[in-house]
């Protein structure tokens, strides 16, 4: 410390923090540092003597290739020595006349010359490829991306019903990347996270428990898979729509409303009640008896029109128009 390199990578560390929106507390578990070493690292306080914990602590905070080879680079510069001033140079001792060339010298000359040559031609071709080498192991760690913070033991075994900590707050973090609707980020696996986690267990081909277990952390790090769905207005729409047929559209609305609050991906799932899924909260045997799958009732048009057959078919509502939202 002391020649400013140090701070520079710092000032660098301080504003990976920044743009991940993580705490201290946060990053230290995802990188498996200790959170008063990555004060220390932040403030410029301590230069770890390698480079594993800086890059551990960038991966956290979602650095890519690009950011994680400039930080090598500043941490070496922090952890090198200053150059040294070069020495005054000494003076040469004059050099004694040269003897004449022996017979054949010029031609060993040119041979050595020539020699030379090639010497400079093979490094000019070895020496980029060399350094593609490098660049490419110093990739490596990219392609090989260390494990997301359910797959390490901070997190070992399933993930449910009323668990909190920063193993929740992970799980609901990758369900808003995956474009859950209404999922907030608190650390508290409550219904409306487990109703989440049913929905992305369904569309990721997965047994849905509500339970995140192994495979279903590993497919929320894999990606793939979109929570993204139909608005509350879209919803209606699509309900008064279909509906146009019946007498009063807005009973239909309503008791959509009531039932999933207009939400897609609405899951009910009780002690004594079987679940129901989707705008009508269509239970799994009468998904069965309309031809249809779980996946098919996350599917807003088909939830929809499956219950506007139901009501063609009965010529009301049936089973449907008991309103549970309000079980958790």
């Amino acid at each position: 410390m002391g020649h400013g390199r140090d701070a520079e990578l710092a000032r660098e560390l301080r504003a990976l923090k920044e743009s991940s929106g993580l705490s201290f507390e946060a990053l230290a578990t995802r990188a498996g540092i200790s959170r008063s070493a990555l004060h220390r690292y932040c403030t410029g306080a301590t230069v770890p003597g390698e480079f594993a914990p800086v890059e551990r602590f960038a991966r956290a905070c979602g650095a890519g290739r690009e950011r994680l080879l400039a930080l090598h680079a500043l941490w070496a510069r922090a952890t090198g020595e200053p150059p040294a001033a070069p020495a005054p140079e000494a003076p040469r001792p004059s050099a004694p006349p040269a003897a004449p060339d022996p017979p054949g010298a010029g031609r060993g000359r040119r041979t050595a010359r020539n020699r030379l040559r090639l010497a400079a031609a093979v490094a000019a071709v070895l020496l980029p490829a060399a350094a593609a080498l490098l660049v490419s192991s110093s990739a490596a760690p990219e392609e090989r991306e260390p494990p997301g913070l359910l797959l390490t033991d901070a997190c070992a075994g399933p993930v449910g019903l009323g668990q909190q900590g920063e193993c929740v707050r992970e799980v609901q973090r990758l369900l808003d990347a995956a474009g859950a609707a209404g999922t907030e980020s608190h650390g508290r696996y409550v219904p409306n996270t487990m109703r989440r986690v049913l929905a992305f267990q369904v569309l990721a081909g997965l047994r849905p428990n509500g339970v995140v277990d192994g495979d279903t952390k590993r497919a929320l790090y894999r990606g793939g898979v979109s929570l993204a769905a139909w608005d509350k207005e879209r919803v209606a729409e699509h309900i008064r729509e279909v509906f146009a047929d019946t007498p009063d559209p807005e009973e239909a609305v309503r008791l959509a409303d009531c039932r999933s609050l207009l939400d897609p991906l609405y899951v009910l799932s009780g002690l004594r009640i079987p679940r129901s899924w989707g705008v009508f909260q269509l239970s799994e045997p009468l998904i069965g008896e309309l031809g249809g799958t779980l996946r098919d009732a996350l599917d807003p048009a088909w939830n929809i029109e499956a219950a506007h057959r139901l009501w063609s078919r009965n010529g009301d509502f049936g089973e449907l128009s008991d309103c549970l939202v309000s079980i958790p």
